[in-house]
């Protein structure tokens, strides 16, 4: 499972540390370091819906404060 988020300047902007910190933290805490691959990339074209990130080829637009529920109604139910 790969998930990829934006990085670039608009996203950096909107939280994207951060949002890569909590799923980093989330990933860790559940032990799916082997089943997780999270990575960044630079502009994916959405700036104006958030953070940009991508579960596999599924776009989603996440928040510092989304980034749990996105993990756990998303990441753990595929895992």
């Amino acid at each position: 499972m790969k998930i990829t988020v934006c990085i670039g300047s608009s996203c950096h902007l909107k939280g994207s540390r951060q949002i890569v910190e909590e799923l980093q933290y989330l990933i860790a805490q559940n032990n799916l370091q082997d089943v997780v691959d999270l990575g960044g990339t630079f502009c994916m074209g959405n700036c104006q819906k958030g953070v940009c990130v991508t579960l596999d080829d599924t776009f989603f637009s996440l928040t510092p404060d989304t980034t749990k529920e996105f993990f756990e109604k998303e990441v753990l139910t595929r895992v």
